[in-house]
């Protein structure tokens, strides 16, 4: 990866604006290793542009990290499985204290993984209107220039978007109604109750693993179902945790080795995506709390 130099004026109008576009990118990508990558390709591009043809360089930043950011998206619409593997590297595990919601940081994590997962169901162009110009503030005619279409189709994207958005991402299902959901999800694994699995799976629920061999992608209730009745005797103990501020569990063998971290995303009271990780090297590269 290259570095920008300090002395160089152009080096540090581009530093100046680093927060910002790797926020955007976050936001397009919901992975922290894609979004810098998509920052640092804008650096290089802007080092290989001559400085006196760009007239507005914060703009300019803008428009090359949403152009970038939209062919990462749609190159995963192509291999959907490969989206979520950075995603499950930056799982954070703290002990869950209790049923309250209002812990202000929590809560905060949770609505912004709320959203992050609302995103995912967008059109790679929906999705690039919706947060330029929704958490941005960015024009519509300079997110047209990036699209290819018209300010007017542009607009309906982005309304299409909210509308999506609005009707989809429930904070208020943060807490108590979550924490009720995967336990229930998790009592009728335990005895194997199919049925009362597929009452609480959305149908068309994403589970997510990542494995010693790479990540697994399950979809749809039935599916997710049937694979949870088999593990459900795998874990030895475990415990309640939050997994960047939503529910989960974390699981260890009887010697103590971790055995899994799952994180479950509700919506509308029904678990619309799981995140499991098995992988014992990259257990033993998280900071789990101590076995309950």
């Amino acid at each position: 990866m290259s570095d920008t130099s300090p002395t160089d004026p152009v080096a540090e109008a581009f530093e100046a604006q680093r927060d910002r576009l790797r926020a955007v990118a976050y936001r397009m990508l919901g992975s922290h290793a894609d979004a810098e990558d998509v920052v640092q390709e804008a650096w290089l591009r802007l080092s290989r542009q001559d400085e006196a043809t760009i007239h507005n360089l914060a703009g300019w930043l803008t428009t090359v990290v949403g152009r970038i950011s939209l062919d990462v998206l749609r190159s995963r619409q192509a291999h959907p499985e490969a989206s979520y593997d950075d995603r499950l590297l930056e799982l954070v595990v703290t002990v869950d204290d209790g049923p309250a919601p209002e812990d202000d940081v929590a809560l905060a994590d949770s609505v912004g993984l709320a959203l992050l997962v609302v995103l995912e169901s967008l059109g790679p162009s929906e999705r690039l209107a919706f947060v330029l110009h929704d958490l941005f503030a960015v024009p519509f005619d300079e997110i047209g220039q990036i699209l290819g279409k018209s300010t007017d189709a542009t607009k309906m994207l982005a309304s299409r978007a909210r509308r999506k958005v609005q009707a989809t991402d429930r904070p208020t299902v943060v807490g108590r109604e979550q924490r009720e959901v995967v336990q229930a999800f998790l009592a009728a694994a335990r005895r194997g109750d199919f049925e009362g699995l597929l009452r609480v799976l959305d149908p068309e629920v994403r589970l997510t693993v990542a494995t010693p061999d790479g990540v697994v992608v399950t979809l749809g209730a039935t599916a997710v179902a049937s694979g949870a009745q088999l593990s459900a005797g795998a874990a030895a103990r475990g415990r309640a945790v939050l997994v960047n501020g939503l529910p989960g569990i974390a699981s260890w063998r009887e010697d103590g080795a971790p055995l899994s971290v799952i994180a479950f995303t509700v919506v509308d009271g029904r678990i619309a995506r799981i995140a499991a990780v098995i992988d014992p090297a990259r257990l033993a590269s998280m900071d789990l709390p101590a076995p309950g």
